[in-house]
């Protein structure tokens, strides 16, 4: 046999050189880059009192929740966090403000004060109080939503005039969204409050979060989305 014929087929080799870098690149091809996971929803936490604890009400009627429906109603993905203590006065949040509202909150609702009006604490206490929480919130980069509770002229109008300026002025302070009163458009009904006269019913708590809801919404438009944690 010549010298020559013991020599490969050059197209086989070509074919063969082929198949082999085609077998190589076929993993890399495979590969696809890592999804990045979606945002978390961020969460709002409820600083707040009887009201916000739902006192007489079942958590699922309970005011925090039905600002959590609300919201969702309105195509607004976030999640409704509870931190109300019955009987807390402003006094009472500023003391628990640190580990009631956690480290991964976006937005924390402020609803303090109603106890403070039922004690007849001075109103510059109130507001030195819930400044306190506010400063607080503004250190750890939490955006605020601040809700005010109205006091009646009969307990005193003098004392009334001051209670009621204190939460519009700690708005203009703060630079954060006020909704002045908890119990608009449900305190006096005996339709949706319970029978204390001072607590909402199921119904008085489902209009105050569905009237919550859309300043809340805004409020949460100007918070950063935060990554999924892996």
């Amino acid at each position: 046999m010549s010298f020559t014929a013991r020599l490969p087929d050059r197209r086989a080799v070509l074919a063969g050189l082929l198949l082999a870098t085609q077998a190589a690149a076929a993993p890399r091809a495979q590969l696809k880059p890592p999804l990045k996971p979606p945002p978390k929803p961020p969460v709002v936490t409820v600083l707040g009192d009887s009201i916000t604890a739902g006192l007489g009400l079942p958590a699922r009627d309970a005011m925090p929740a039905q600002l959590q429906t609300a919201l969702t109603r309105m195509g607004v993905v976030a999640t409704v966090r509870a931190a109300g203590v019955s009987g807390d006065t402003s006094g009472g949040g500023l003391a628990r403000v640190n580990f009631s509202v956690a480290p991964d909150t976006a937005l924390c609702v402020v609803a303090l004060g109603g106890n403070d009006l039922l004690q007849g604490i001075e109103p510059r206490v109130t507001k030195a109080n819930l400044r306190g929480i506010l400063q607080n919130l503004r250190q750890r980069r939490i955006a605020v939503v601040l809700v005010g509770v109205g006091a009646p002229p009969l307990i005193g109008a003098a004392y009334a005039r001051e209670f009621n300026a204190l939460y519009p002025a700690l708005a203009r302070e703060f630079s954060v969204p006020l909704y002045a009163n908890i119990l608009a458009g449900v305190g006096g009904s005996r339709q949706l409050m319970q029978g204390d006269g001072i607590h909402p019913n199921a119904a008085g708590a489902r209009i105050i979060g569905g009237k919550l809801a859309p300043l809340v919404a805004q409020a949460l438009k100007t918070i950063p989305t935060q990554p999924a944690a892996r």
